[in-house]
């Protein structure tokens, strides 16, 4: 018997599926799938979960001094002549950061290794897109929403057949 569903796919495709729907699921709330793909992702997102909420408050705050350029209102560096030259303008910031402790920097790595990379869709009239940082989204919104529970942090709606080709369609979203 099969430990995991293969979904008629070779090993990279799968993976590379499911990676892509568990992000989907992670970063929406809410996707629709079929039943044996949201099955498959279920397991993944909810092992993902877990670990964000173990390691949730496992880090230290320390101050940092920061040099920052100063800038003009345009938003350019301001730059003064010294000794012929032209230098930066810098002054320093006080800066509360957050550091990892060893087991929550593993668990961060873990994270990102299992999700792929999203980026925020611009506003309008930008045309910038802004990265999102997945793993302290889970860290920070998504651990804290489910501290409390012990696990099931996931929730499967059947919708029915599809009609293409008949597969048993679900919604599966974050409780």
């Amino acid at each position: 018997m099969s430990v995991y569903r293969k979904l008629g796919r070779p090993t990279t495709q799968r993976l590379a599926m499911l990676r892509a729907l568990t992000t989907s699921l992670l970063y929406h709330g809410k996707i629709k799938t079929t039943e044996a793909r949201a099955k498959e992702i279920r397991r993944l997102a909810e092992k993902l979960i877990t670990t964000a909420i173990k390691e949730k408050d496992n880090f230290d705050e320390i101050e940092v001094k920061v040099k920052t350029p100063k800038k003009d209102a345009k938003g350019r560096r301001m730059k003064t002549d010294r000794n012929g030259k032209r230098v930066t303008e810098y002054y320093e910031v006080t800066k509360k950061i957050k550091k990892d402790h060893p087991s929550r920097l593993f668990a961060r790595r873990k994270i990102l290794a299992a999700l792929y990379p999203v980026t925020e869709a611009p506003k309008p009239g930008r045309k910038n897109r802004k990265p999102v940082d997945m793993a302290k989204k889970l860290f920070e919104e998504v651990a804290a929403r489910y501290s409390s529970r012990q696990g099931g942090y996931t929730r499967i709606i059947p919708l029915g057949a599809r009609h293409g080709d008949g597969a048993e369609e679900v919604i599966i979203e974050l409780v």
